[in-house]
C-alpha cells in the first residue's frame, strides 16, 4: 500500500472516530434525558424518515402513550412536551445510521479501487460487522425498558456503552497504524513500554464499563459527597448483599465505591507511567502523548467530582461521558506512540 492511499484511509478512519465521538456524546445527553425510551420500534430503514405532520406525530406518541415510561413516569405529558425527547432519541439513531454509512461506502470503493490488502480488508469487515452488533444492541437495550420497568437494563447499557468504546479503538489504532512510521526491529522488541501503555488502556476501560453501571443504576444520585461518602471512606454496607457479587452491580453503593476507587488507582498510576517514560528519554511525540494522556485524566476526574457534587446536571454528566472517552483516546494513543521508544 503505498503512502498516499495511506494517507486518505487514514483520514476516513479519523473522520468515523470523530462521528463516534459525537455518537457517545449524543448518546450521553440521550439517556441523561430520558429520550431513550421515546421511539418505540426499530425500522433500520423505514425509521430514517422522521414524523411529518400531525397525524404522524399522534401515531408515533400514541404508541409513546402505551409504554410503561409514560404510564408511570410522564402520564399526562402533551405531544410538545414529547417532540424534544423524541429528537434525541431520532438523532441518536440518525447518527448510528450516518456512521455506518460513512464507514461502509468508502470501505467498499477502497476495496473496489484495491487500496486495501486482504489482511486490513478483513479488519474492517470484523469493524463493520461490530458496528451491526452495536445497533443491534442498543434496540436490545431500549426494548429493556419498554416492557414493565421505564428503565433500560443497566446490564446492556453497559455492554452497549462498552461495545461503542471498543469500536472506537479498534478504528483509530487502525487509523494511528496507517499514519505512523514503521518501528525498527529493535524497537519491536522493546515491549514493556507498550505492555505498561496497554494496561492502562485496559484500566481506564473497566473506569468506563463501571461508569456506565453507575449511570444505569443511578448510582452517582446517592452519596453525593466527595472525597468522602456518607462521612466515610468506605461507606456502610458496601458488601451487605449476599451473595457478595451482588454488590458489585446491585448495591448502589458498591457501584458508586468501585467507580471511585479506579479512578484513584488510575490517578496514582498514570503519573507514575508518565515518570516511567521520562527516564527512557522517549521521542517529543511519546513525551505528548504522555502528557496528553495526564491532562486528559485531570479533567476527566475533575468533571466527575464537579458532576458528583452538582447531583449529576446534564452538561457536567454529558461531558463527564465525553471525557471518558477523551482519556480512552489519550491511552490509545499513548500506546500506538510508545512503539517508538
Amino acid at each position: 500500500m503505498d503512502a498516499a492511499a495511506k494517507k486518505q484511509i487514514a483520514v476516513w478512519l479519523l473522520v468515523c472516530c470523530a462521528m463516534i465521538f459525537l455518537m457517545v456524546v449524543v448518546g450521553g445527553v440521550t439517556r441523561l434525558t430520558h429520550s431513550g425510551l421515546s421511539i418505540t420500534e426499530w425500522q433500520p430503514l423505514v425509521g430514517v424518515v422522521p414524523p411529518v405532520g400531525e397525524q404522524q406525530w399522534s401515531e408515533v406518541f400514541d404508541k409513546y402513550q402505551q409504554t410503561p415510561e409514560y404510564m408511570k413516569i410522564n402520564r399526562g405529558m402533551t405531544l410538545e412536551e414529547f417532540k424534544p425527547i423524541f429528537w434525541w432519541e431520532y438523532f441518536h439513531r440518525l447518527l448510528g445510521r450516518s456512521i455506518g454509512a460513512v464507514f461502509l461506502l468508502p470501505f467498499l470503493y477502497f476495496l473496489a479501487r484495491k487500496k486495501i490488502d486482504a489482511s486490513l480488508a478483513g479488519r474492517f469487515t470484523i469493524i463493520f460487522a461490530l458496528g451491526a452488533l452495536q445497533g443491534a444492541l442498543g434496540w436490545y437495550m431500549v426494548r429493556s425498558g419498554l416492557i414493565d420497568d421505564p428503565h433500560v437494563s443497566p446490564y446492556r447499557l453497559t455492554a452497549h456503552l462498552g461495545l461503542a468504546f471498543l469500536i472506537y479503538a479498534a478504528i483509530l489504532r487502525t487509523a494511528l497504524q496507517l499514519l505512523a512510521s514503521a518501528p525498527s526491529p529493535l524497537q519491536e522488541r522493546n515491549r514493556r513500554p507498550r505492555i505498561l501503555a496497554a494496561g492502562l488502556a485496559a484500566l481506564i476501560f473497566l473506569m468506563v464499563l463501571s461508569g456506565a453501571m453507575v449511570a444505569g443504576t443511578r448510582a452517582g444520585f446517592v452519596y453525593n459527597t466527595f472525597p468522602l461518602m456518607d462521612g466515610r471512606w468506605i461507606p456502610q454496607g458496601v458488601l451487605a448483599m449476599q451473595p457478595w457479587h451482588r454488590n458489585f452491580y446491585e448495591n448502589l453503593a458498591t457501584i458508586q465505591f468501585d467507580h471511585r476507587l479506579i479512578a484513584a488507582f488510575l490517578v496514582l498510576l498514570v503519573p507514575m507511567f508518565w515518570l516511567y517514560l521520562r527516564k527512557l528519554r522517549p521521542p517529543q511525540s511519546v513525551h505528548s502523548a504522555a502528557i496528553f494522556l495526564l491532562g486528559a485524566l485531570a479533567f476527566q476526574v475533575s468533571l466527575g467530582i464537579a458532576t458528583l457534587l452538582q447531583g449529576v446536571p446534564i452538561l457536567l454528566a454529558a461531558s463527564h461521558q465525553a471525557g471518558a472517552l477523551l482519556v480512552f483516546t489519550a491511552a490509545v494513543l499513548v500506546h500506538e506512540q510508545v512503539r517508538r521508544i
